[in-house]
């Protein structure tokens, strides 16, 4: 399925294009936010959208994206 990126825009952050996002060890809250220091059952930018009522501000993107490296 190919990937089409939201606009920047856009209240929804695409978390795994974020370099703080994370998977986690734990089966109950498997999607992790660095920056903030949780963990979710959904992408951490829905908490975030729901608890502050804005798009999450700490959105960085990975290097490998921003430099154009693969892997």
């Amino acid at each position: 399925m190919p990937h089409i990126q939201e606009p920047a825009d856009s209240a929804m952050v695409n978390c795994t294009l974020c370099a703080h996002y994370y998977i986690t060890f734990d089966p109950a809250r498997p999607y992790g936010c660095r920056a903030f220091g949780f963990k979710s059952a959904r992408r951490p930018s829905l908490d975030v959208l729901r608890a502050s009522g804005e798009p999450c501000q700490a959105f960085t993107l990975k290097d490998r994206l921003l430099h154009g490296k693969s892997g």
